[in-house]
């Protein structure tokens, strides 16, 4: 058990885990969580006896996504901003771009970066419970790892994204091609340890090309450039004079984001009356 509180780390035989545990804050992903992440990973890849990594989560959810509340988004300097997203994005591209393959386990709300994070994942369980979404649009923010169209095509990836739907079940995620199994939450755990000790049990280094050999596949095809674009674009969103994404943040702070939904419902209302 190593890294901070926000992070359990294990090694089960041939399997790294690592458990998101925040579980009174939805395991709302914060810097030092990031942090604690990052290091796990470092160990999984440098421990020759790891041949496999597993992510999942404490308590009923798997995670919010960024943590709102985070002081890391109070800066006004656009560097420190540019600097927050980075780090969010390479932390989720490190379980895309790990030489070990890796396994999501996923229950109850997974959403934003968590979504992406758990996407980036090789293979993806989830409970028939889960719910899935990526609420950027709505929350005035932006899309950190534009992974949803590469992996699911751009029509179900502007469906997800532009609506901003927080409750899609885990079956429709599924049939968008997005996870791997949907698996009776008494069986998840279960299921998703076994996925990881089959893909374990296999050669390592023909493991390790077969991954790398996809990935490239999606590359060549344009998708590290298409990823490093849309940060980008999420960079400039983030660091813009939006007047409306700026009320918006400010009734966030204040009110909570109910109010702060309320206010753009209403405010549309008007213009368009």
């Amino acid at each position: 058990k190593l890294m901070n509180e926000t992070l359990i780390y294990e090694v089960r035989g041939p399997i790294a885990v690592l458990t998101l545990n925040r579980p009174d804050k939805l395991n709302a992903i914060n810097t030092d969580m990031l942090d604690a992440i990052n290091q796990a990973m470092d160990d999984a890849e440098d421990n020759h006896d790891v041949r496999a990594i597993v992510l999942k989560a404490a308590g009923k959810s798997f995670s919010a996504g960024f943590d709102l509340d985070d002081e890391v988004w109070d800066t006004e300097d656009d560097a420190d901003m540019r600097a927050a997203l980075e780090d969010d994005f390479y932390t989720i591209m490190r379980f895309w771009d790990s030489p070990k393959p890796t396994v999501a386990i996923v229950q109850g709300h997974c959403l934003g970066g968590a979504m992406e994070m758990a996407l980036a994942c090789d293979v993806t369980l989830a409970s028939e419970n889960a719910k899935f979404g990526e609420p950027e649009t709505s929350i005035a923010s932006g899309v950190v790892a534009l992974l949803l169209p590469w992996l699911t095509g751009p029509k179900l990836a502007k469906e997800l994204l532009l609506t901003g739907n927080i409750n899609i079940p885990s079956q429709r995620i599924y049939e968008m091609g997005l996870i791997n199994q949907v698996v009776k939450e008494s069986d998840l755990d279960e299921a998703g340890m076994e996925m990881a000790e089959t893909i374990a049990t296999n050669d390592r280094l023909s493991v390790e090309i077969t991954k790398r050999a996809i990935n490239r596949t999606m590359e060549i095809g344009g998708m590290r450039e298409g990823l490093l674009d849309a940060l980008e674009a999420d960079i400039l969103l983030e660091t813009s004079e939006n007047e409306e994404g700026k009320e918006f943040y400010k009734l966030l702070k204040e009110k909570g984001i109910k109010a702060a939904k309320e206010w753009r419902k209403e405010t549309i209302k008007k213009t368009s009356s």
